[in-house]
């Protein structure tokens, strides 16, 4: 079955050019993007020539919830035009010729968080990870996390879950604002949640990405990979995602 070192064994095939190596992983909501990203870099970092990498999160170039509000986004959370594509952009053209600040996004009061910025400068490989990825963003290799529907929206619940438990105990938490919830209706409002936003966000903006991914990861409903399958070959910068 493949796994993870073998899905870093089809990166390092890829041709490098100077300036760094940029590898974007996108896909659904909660469908395991930061863990595989994490479980990548590990892998990396143990080849003979011990490349530098790191990791960033397209997270922290969303607009934040003040902003959204004024723009009248905050149900749009996620969605293409919730993030600074500009900013991420220019971060990521940056990071190839030497420091580049990538802001930082925290979980837990839902918000881009200054406190949690990073200052990167032109590390060997990145992986940048997250949504708001599109055909424009300068990444080397495009890699699409996929999951059946119905098991993306159990791990998105698993998930939600996880932090309205935590917002039980943290009055600092976002999901602190549900603790009034018992668990039946915060599951009922983590299954909306999912409806009505995520779901029209994966089927509109984020799974055409597949089409256009250099490589496609399929996992299966114990987040186990199925496959992978290489759709095709970078053609130096930006990739083959040009408006």
């Amino acid at each position: 079955m493949p796994d993870v070192e073998s899905l870093a064994e089809r990166l390092r095939a890829y041709p490098r050019g100077e300036g760094g190596f940029i590898v974007g992983v996108t896909g659904g909501v909660a469908v395991g993007k930061s863990t595989l990203a994490a479980a990548l870099k590990a892998r990396i970092e143990a080849w003979p020539e011990a490349p530098r990498v790191e990791l960033a999160g397209t997270d922290g170039f969303l607009r934040s919830n003040a902003a959204l509000e004024r723009a009248g986004l905050t149900a749009r959370k996620g969605f293409p035009e919730s993030y600074d594509a500009d900013a991420l952009r220019e971060a990521l053209t940056a990071v190839r010729r030497g420091p580049a600040t990538f802001p930082g996004y925290s979980h837990l009061v839902y918000d881009v968080d200054a406190a949690l910025a990073r200052r990167l400068d032109r590390p060997d490989l990145l992986i940048i990870e997250g949504l708001g990825l599109s055909r424009a963003t300068p990444v080397d290799v495009l890699i699409y996390l996929d999951g059946r529907e119905r098991d993306l929206e159990a791990w998105f619940v698993t998930r939600f879950m996880e932090f309205w438990q935590a917002g039980l105990i943290d009055a600092a938490s976002f999901y602190a604002r549900f603790a009034h919830l018992d668990r039946e209706a915060a599951t009922r409002l983590a299954h909306m949640v999912w409806k009505t936003i995520n779901l029209p966000n994966l089927r509109t903006h984020i799974r055409p990405l597949r089409a256009l991914a250099d490589i496609v990861v399929r996992k299966g409903r114990g987040h186990q990979i199925e496959s992978i399958v290489s759709r095709r070959r970078s053609r130096g910068r930006p990739p083959v995602r040009r408006q």
